[in-house]
């Protein structure tokens, strides 16, 4: 296996209570690329990356992640990837840094490291103060850049972002945004996935998207306007999962808001 290649899914899919999460999923990932990994709720996104952070043992086909075999490897894989996931849950009485160090020790770091590093990163997420308060006190947009913060405190190769922009302020996520770009270049490999059309759309090298445990469009964004013939990857998006009620939706719903009003 190259040694660029780091994630391979052959033939993947996945079953519950019968209904067919995954069927047959293929997939190369090389390293150094920032997929946009998209999809309708209950499309196999998250069952996906569960299964390639070993959280799901019940799949068939093979999953390898930087040339291991993850059924029959050991867990030192783990040790190189960094996830934050939609809602991820957090340690309310703990402080921030009881916290990172917690994380930090658990992928083998040392203390003083783990000390150094999240002083620097809470100064430049501007939560410098933040450091021995306890979590329970924090806003949303606090906690989810603690929760960036302690998927990336190691130093992963391979990086899973669920709405990683949830709850941030603008110039918040004009940092992550260009994070991204800048861990892209120095050879990580970053997955996120997001309903933010318009964010994913710029950012991604390559998007995935997925519908019915299926993927059906693989490509950057300008290879899948070329297949296409709408101009928006949210455009892209409806006519390639067939939902193409949003208008229709939207003005009944309006009417009913109106309804009472206009009868008076």
């Amino acid at each position: 296996m190259s040694e660029d290649l780091v994630l391979e899914l052959k033939d993947l899919s996945i079953q519950f209570n019968a209904k067919q999460v995954l069927n047959h999923i293929n997939l190369h990932v090389k390293r150094g690329q920032i997929i946009g990994y998209i999809g309708p709720n209950g499309a196999g996104k998250s069952t996906t990356v569960k299964i390639i952070l070993g959280l799901l043992d019940r799949y068939q086909g093979h999953v390898h992640v930087f040339g291991q075999d993850i059924r029959h490897g050991t867990v030192e894989y783990k040790r190189r990837i960094g996830y934050v996931p939609e809602n991820g849950e957090i340690y309310d009485d703990l402080t921030a840094q009881e916290y990172i160090l917690f994380v930090g020790q658990m992928y083998g770091m040392d203390a003083e490291i783990i000390k150094r590093k999240l002083a620097v990163l809470l100064e430049k997420f501007d939560m410098k103060t933040a450091t021995h308060s306890r979590i329970g006190t924090f806003s949303k947009g606090m906690k989810q850049k603690l929760l960036i913060i302690a998927s990336l405190i190691h130093n992963p190769d391979l990086i899973f972002f669920d709405e990683p922009l949830s709850g941030l302020d603008a110039n918040s996520v004009m940092i992550i945004k260009e994070m991204m770009a800048q861990l892209a270049k120095q050879g990580k490999t970053i997955f996120y996935s997001s309903h933010i059309m318009d964010v994913v759309e710029k950012i991604s090298d390559r998007i995935l998207l997925l519908n019915e445990g299926e993927i059906v469009a693989d490509g950057s964004f300008d290879q899948l306007k070329a297949k296409n013939k709408e101009g928006t990857l949210e455009q892209i998006f409806n006519q390639l999962t067939g939902f193409d009620q949003h208008q229709q939706l939207a003005e009944d719903i309006v009417a009913v808001i109106h309804g009472d009003d206009n009868n008076e």
